[in-house]
């Protein structure tokens, strides 16, 4: 039930804005279940023009794919880093997480319909608010940067 799983939810991380602390302390909880060691420093002390449910799209589906690809790696080598702070003018969001080789970014997927659109809608949302999105794939290893403006123009 859902009840449980809210109930269930150790809280890890306080950025200081609600929504994200719900979404990235569920995930955080999901990722603690399946091995995942997770290193996260977030701080969202002010109000964001980004929506709440924005801020969710872009937080969760990260996390999702952080932990899809980490589960393909042996339980030692399974790791998640996030970052999230105000620099200046803008929310910096960065995510890194150990996976298997060098993946070659697309947005095409092999795990069938009604799958795969994770990272469009996150690029939706990064385009939305005028911001900037960045991915990185070395051997072992893939990051996201994202900057979005703390206000709208």
């Amino acid at each position: 039930m859902l009840d449980d799983d809210l109930t269930n939810v150790e809280t890890v991380v306080k950025t200081g804005n609600r929504m994200a602390d719900a979404v990235l302390n569920s995930k955080l909880s999901l990722a603690a279940e399946r091995e995942i060691k997770v290193k996260a420093k977030a701080e969202i002390p002010v109000k964001l023009s980004i929506s709440e449910l924005d801020l969710c799209i872009i937080i969760g589906n990260l996390l999702d794919n952080a932990m899809e690809a980490c589960m393909e790696l042996p339980s030692d080598e399974r790791l998640i880093r996030i970052y999230m702070e105000i620099k200046g003018n803008y929310l910096y969001f960065a995510l890194t997480n150990t996976a298997k080789g060098k993946k070659k970014y697309n947005f095409r997927t092999s795990k069938g319909e009604g799958h795969g659109l994770g990272l469009v809608r996150v690029d939706a949302v990064v385009k939305k608010y005028n911001g900037y999105v960045t991915r990185a794939s070395e051997d072992g290893a893939f990051s996201t940067e994202i900057l979005l403006p703390r206000q709208n123009k």
